[in-house]
């Protein structure tokens, strides 16, 4: 009995195939979970679409991912002096976010990363004239800018990145490849267009895996249920139950991420109004389970446990049965399932 993510695998590579022909030189993205399928899975999707390199979120990943990927590794958080060295073959390369960091790779492959509207790291316009006796001693495959997802300002997200490439220009800075985050099929067209001498890459996780949502489902096996009656103390705090009903115990707890959720922005009355009443119902212990019965979410009868969860379902509603899976609305890049079955 296990919580199983399904993938319905000609789909899903069905979807794959349309993001890599809109994105020429896609630089596939596996970090964090491997965006719930794993790094191993989706170090095999990268080399089966002949990606010549694969980007991860750090030094770790990539000392784990060298030996699922024979391509080029990218390194996305970048370059620290006094960070924990870790043992890397030659195909990996360092993003780095500043001078210093660029001195302190000497010979080392890096992409230089400069500093976007998101302003979470990046060399700045100041920047640019101590680079050219830096890069003297690295091998520079380019630089890259990771853009927001969200422009509220109207900031034109090409703008931005042409703004860089006048800069890097006009500082006679090598601009042979540029790597670009968050960009739209149309808008990377149109840089590609302006600047033919340049190649940009498009890095690329979640657009790519997870694009299709209904490729993929996660489903919790059921493992016990049990009938109580109003009254009736259960669980580990002995709470009773708040009318009849069934417990019903699904595969998926929080060793799985079933009730972990990352905090999510709010914009517009209706959604703060939602999170507040979620807010309200949970001081009195009541949390929609992301478990799915008789087309419904279900509640957690209790806080989820550790490889388990307790549901409750009204006696109005059929039982589900032992062996009985039970779809979970759960996010990817929070999950981790106990097997993965194509079909």
């Amino acid at each position: 009995m296990a919580l199983t993510l399904y993938v319905d695998t000609a789909r899903w590579r069905a979807h794959q195939q349309m993001v890599i022909q809109q994105f020429p030189g896609i630089v596939p993205v596996c970090k964090g979970n491997g965006y719930g399928f794993g790094h191993e899975r989706l170090a095999e999707e990268a080399a089966r679409i002949g990606s010549d390199i694969l980007a991860v979120g750090t030094t770790y990943e990539a000392a784990r991912m060298k030996d699922f990927f024979s391509g080029d590794l990218l390194v996305l958080t970048p370059f620290r002096r006094g960070e924990e060295p870790v043992p890397l073959p030659d195909r990996v390369i360092r993003s780095v976010s500043s001078v210093d960091g660029v001195y302190g790779l000497v010979n080392a492959r890096v992409v230089i990363e400069v500093m976007s509207s998101m302003k979470r790291h990046g060399i700045t316009e100041q920047d640019l004239p101590k680079l050219h006796a830096a890069i003297e001693n690295v091998r520079l495959e380019g630089f890259a800018i990771h853009l927001p997802l969200d422009r509220t300002d109207g900031l034109d997200a090409v703008e931005e990145v042409i703004g860089w490439m006048d800069r890097l220009r006009a500082a006679r800075l090598p601009l042979h490849t540029m790597f670009v985050s968050h960009l739209k099929a149309e808008e990377l067209a149109r840089l590609q267009q302006q600047f033919p001498q340049t190649r940009f890459r498009a890095r690329i996780g979640t657009r790519l895996w997870l694009g299709d949502h209904d490729s993929t489902e996660y489903r919790g096996s059921v493992l016990d249920v049990t009938r109580v009656a109003k009254g009736d103390r259960f669980g580990y705090r002995q709470q009773k139950a708040a009318s009849d009903g069934y417990l019903v115990v699904v595969a998926g707890g929080t060793s799985h991420g079933v009730g972990l959720e990352a905090p999510k922005a709010l914009h517009g009355m209706m959604p703060r109004a939602k999170g507040v009443a979620r807010a309200g119902l949970a001081t009195v212990n009541r949390n929609l389970s992301p478990f799915v019965w008789a087309g419904k979410q279900r509640w957690f009868a209790e806080p989820p446990h550790m490889q388990v969860s307790i549901l409750f379902v009204p006696t109005e509603v059929p039982a589900p049965q032992v062996g009985d899976e039970l779809v979970a609305h759960l996010r990817h890049t929070t999950t981790q399932f106990d097997r993965l079955l194509d079909r």
